[in-house]
């Protein structure tokens, strides 16, 4: 993998992590946010309830006026967590737990997501659902809650984001798709708690988003059928995808929680041969009925499609048709700073691999030692 360096940090007051994370890491438009910690643990948590506004970051991060952010670390209930300050952006954080990076969040700009990987995951769910850059919008909301924003404006975009981390695409999502109302599940409720108490979301966002601290499979096993318009699945325990957020059984719940018309976005990671790649594509096509109907394309820097390095890939799934444009989607990834390619249709085709089912399931791949560093 090329070496790649992580957002500059201020010095930490406890020894810095080491490297293993889980995506793509650069400076000014890096890398990486493994969405949240391994789901599937025993005892999980119930909801938090609506993210409420939480007081700035204060007295122990040092963010006040005139004051020096310094790094906060706390052990949260699946490792050790920090929050370390950037020093080019005067409130922007990158939070890490046990070393892996999770997530970057800028509070004076919530749009800005560092990682490109969510980036990518924005410019699709932006493209779908008529956010900036997008032109194309899913049809009519099917759900009994459908919800509108302004008079006569179209209904509200339900997201369910499986895996929360520090909520970096939900605080973007909520201001680029205009009437959005999200659930963000979360399986560590310490680490949940840790985000809301020194990354405040902004009062609009708090208003429509819902934080649930529970295993991100089992928490999409008891929503209703056809109640979410987008399903975004970017959990790692580390810097692995589990093994159970893997398989048909789990990818068939989420396409039965769609809405027709809904989309499908999911966060890995992987290396050359692309084997686990391979494997995520045929296991989506076969929850989302089949090479007749389901409909798939992946965003990936060329590096990791030639099998050159370590890296993360969108894959986009739907029944039916892909809810986006993908000419704006392609344009999109292609002016990034590190530009992705958008790969669809016939050219999938020596991508694919086989189904994974619970009973074969098996974390993603290990990134190799050094892929990730944070200082």
């Amino acid at each position: 993998m090329e070496p790649e360096a992580e957002p500059t940090a201020a010095p930490a007051d406890t020894p810095g992590p080491g490297a293993g994370a889980a995506c793509e890491t650069r400076r000014g438009a890096p890398g990486s946010e493994a969405g949240g910690v391994a789901g599937g643990l025993a005892g999980a948590a119930a909801d938090v309830g609506p993210a409420g506004e939480a007081a700035a970051p204060g007295t122990v991060s040092g963010a006040g006026a005139g004051c020096e952010p310094v790094p906060v670390g706390r052990a949260v209930d699946f490792g050790e967590a920090r929050l370390l300050p950037d020093v080019d952006r005067p409130r922007a954080w990158l939070l890490t737990v046990d070393g892996a990076p999770q997530s970057y969040v800028d509070l004076d700009d919530p749009e800005h997501l560092e990682f490109e990987y969510a980036r990518r995951i924005a410019y699709a769910a932006e493209a779908a659902f008529g956010g900036r850059g997008g032109s194309f919008r899913a049809g009519p909301h099917s759900g009994a809650s459908g919800a509108t924003g302004e008079a006569g404006a179209a209904p509200a975009v339900d997201v369910v984001h499986l895996g929360g981390g520090a909520m970096a695409v939900p605080r973007r999502l909520a201001r680029t798709l205009g009437a959005v109302r999200q659930h963000v599940v979360e399986a560590d409720r310490a680490l949940a708690e840790l985000v809301t108490e020194h990354l405040p979301l902004e009062p609009a966002t708090a208003a429509s988003l819902s934080v649930h601290t529970q295993d991100a499979r089992g928490w999409l096993a008891a929503r209703p059928a056809d109640s979410a318009d987008l399903v975004v699945a970017d959990v790692f325990g580390g810097s692995r995808v589990p093994a159970h957020m893997t398989s048909v059984e789990f990818a068939r719940e989420a396409a039965r929680v769609l809405r027709p018309g809904g989309l499908y976005l999911a966060n890995i990671a992987d290396a050359a041969p692309l084997a686990f790649l391979g494997g995520q594509l045929a296991t989506l096509r076969e929850a989302f009925g089949g090479p007749e109907q389901a409909a798939l394309c992946v965003l990936a820097g060329p590096g990791v499609l030639r099998g050159r390095r370590f890296g993360n890939a969108v894959v986009a799934a739907a029944r039916g048709e892909l809810p986006l444009r993908l000419d704006v989607l392609a344009r999109r990834c292609a002016a990034d700073p590190f530009p992705a390619r958008l790969v669809h249709g016939a050219a999938l085709a020596d991508l694919y691999g086989a189904p994974v089912y619970d009973a074969s399931a098996t974390p993603s791949p290990e990134p190799p030692e050094g892929a990730f560093t944070v200082g």
